[in-house]
């Protein structure tokens, strides 16, 4: 397909089905069997929705309860459940596969990546951060001829593999200026009728290494969500005065903070201390402030550990993870100590990692495999991570999610429950994106 034929049958955009049970391959070519009026009724039935736990007699979960139910959709939310009605004529039939809230990319960069054009292994520029900012300054203005398309195409693959939202970084630097932002805005906007995002503002070489201070302050301006930052000590050289440019930024512009920490040293955790101590000053900033990455966090000693966890918990930062191998990051102490922990797939096939297939669930397993979450029950909670914390049964088993009035961004997979999804990373059939059917 042509982008020209790929946008106009985008149209499944506003509001495209097709029968449950198409393959990614058609989701990703745009295709739609059925058209509807968007924000038409849509009823399903022969959904799989998980009800509780089985237990066995010392109280530990053994398998997870589901049943088959009729699920009504209108104007984007759902407006009934109800016991299965397999007779029903105007229903899509769901073929009993699992209902999970979509799944959300939490940490993304769609504004660069090779994905959708030529194939690239990952290129490195010698000299660590610094010699990988001298790279992306040589890179970035052919990489910006076409990065609108492969965003959408990157969006598709997303979407392929069951997301429907993504919090996306965007460089702002004075390569690129604003263009970055400018072509990722235009990708978002000819996919906002099947995907949503927030923008963090994303000061890739440096805030004051690069001069980049004037640019994000113009596009803390414009339709962004966060402010971003990079490793203030090892790229500007000053975690105070670093830090205090993104708070202020993000405190004059009512915006919430991203950072990206990759220092795992010292100066690293003095950077969390130091956010931790403007964010209590500033609490308008609690619930609005992550650290992506926080690798200084994996190299603590577990009393000087446990206590930082409490700090962040307090404060109300989160930490946003892409469960990297080598850094065995402390997400289960951080989960038991009601820190908020998202995850995202970083970046995808470009020029800082070759890797990526896209699928925030393969992250979630991976999570599984690597903090040993093995059982019925640690594998259900592990869903958490590719659904921004959203499950369908709370600890004690009872049904939490779906409730009439959710939004309707569903994917339903081939899989008994969502212990399953996670261990074997179960296939994903159908998408739907405020209660239209993408595929």
């Amino acid at each position: 397909m042509s982008r020209k034929s790929f946008l106009r049958n985008s149209a499944f955009a506003m509001a495209g089905l097709a029968v449950l049970g198409a393959d990614a391959a058609s989701a990703a070519n745009g295709v739609s069997d059925v058209n509807m009026a968007e924000g038409a009724k849509l009823i399903l039935k022969n959904v799989r929705l998980e009800t509780g736990f089985e237990y066995n007699q010392s109280g530990s979960v053994t398998s997870t309860k589901t049943n088959l139910f009729t699920i009504e959709i209108e104007k984007g939310k759902i407006t009934k459940i109800s016991a299965n009605q397999p007779q029903l004529k105007n229903a899509v039939d769901a073929k009993g596969y699992l209902m999970l809230p979509s799944f959300k990319d939490m940490h993304i960069h769609l504004d660069k990546t090779f994905y959708g054009d030529k194939w690239q292994a990952v290129r490195r520029g010698g000299g660590g951060v610094k010699g990988m900012i001298a790279l992306e300054q040589q890179m970035l203005p052919e990489m910006l001829k076409n990065s609108t398309y492969k965003a959408e195409k990157l969006i598709e693959l997303l979407q392929s593999k069951g997301t429907t939202f993504a919090r996306s970084h965007v460089n702002i630097e004075p390569t690129s200026k604003l263009s970055s932002l400018k072509n990722l805005q235009i990708a978002l906007d000819n996919k906002k009728k099947s995907f949503g995002a927030e923008l963090v503002a994303f000061p890739q070489h440096g805030v004051f290494y690069t001069n980049s201070a004037a640019y994000m302050k113009e596009a803390a301006q414009s339709d962004i969500d966060f402010i971003g930052g990079l490793d203030p000590f090892t790229v500007d050289g000053a975690i105070e005065k670093t830090m205090d440019f993104t708070v202020q930024l993000a405190l004059d512009h009512q915006k919430g903070i991203d950072i990206h920490l990759h220092e795992s040293g010292e100066s690293g955790w003095k950077t969390i201390e130091y956010l931790i101590d403007k964010v209590n000053e500033n609490p308008v900033l609690k619930g609005k402030t992550y650290i992506s990455h926080a690798f200084a966090l994996s190299r603590a000693e577990k009393g000087r550990l446990t206590e930082m966890i409490k700090r962040l918990a307090e404060a109300k930062i989160g930490i946003v993870s892409t469960i990297p191998l080598g850094n065995l990051m402390p997400i289960p102490a951080l989960l038991a100590m009601n820190v908020e922990v998202l995850t995202g797939n970083d970046s995808i096939v470009d020029h800082w990692n070759t890797f990526g297939t896209g699928s925030v669930l393969q992250k979630a397993s991976l999570a599984a495999q690597v903090y040993g979450q093995v059982g019925e029950f640690e594998l259900s909670r592990m869903l958490g991570l590719a659904t921004a914390n959203v499950l369908p049964l709370n600890s004690k088993g009872e049904q939490q999610w779906p409730k009439v009035g959710d939004q309707a961004n569903l994917a339903f997979l081939d899989a008994s429950c969502s212990a399953e999804a996670v261990a074997r990373i179960s296939d994903v059939k159908s998408l739907i994106y405020e209660g239209n059917m993408l595929f």
